[in-house]
């Protein structure tokens, strides 16, 4: 079979031009691959952003009290509140000698 030298070029057109379409093709898809690695990239930052924000946000909960400790300092308070209240009353008898003993100086000083 012999090719004559049009034939020969109609096939090396044909060639060439199937190679620059699978390259337009090719150029087409990868400018969407291109857009989806961005969106990639921008969805890795805010991950790790937001892992950040949530290691931070457990290490507060962590330094903050459980029930347990939370109900031990509510009784801790309440027997430092009963306490005070017990020396509040052993304090008035004395706030009231207190005054009677302010009252006695001012009539002695106003004798004088």
């Amino acid at each position: 079979m012999i090719f004559d030298v049009t034939a020969i070029g109609v096939l090396i057109s044909l060639l060439m031009n199937s190679i620059i379409l699978i390259i337009v093709i090719k150029n087409m898809l990868s400018a969407g691959e291109k857009k989806l690695e961005e969106k990639v990239t921008k969805a890795e930052t805010k991950l790790i952003e937001h892992d950040r924000r949530i290691q931070a946000a457990e290490a507060k909960l962590e330094n903050l009290p459980n029930k347990e400790s939370q109900h031990h300092i509510e009784l801790a308070m309440a027997e430092i509140n009963g306490r005070i209240n017990v020396i509040a009353e052993r304090l008035e008898p004395l706030a009231a000698v207190t005054v009677r003993l302010q009252n006695f100086l001012l009539d002695q000083g106003k004798q004088r």
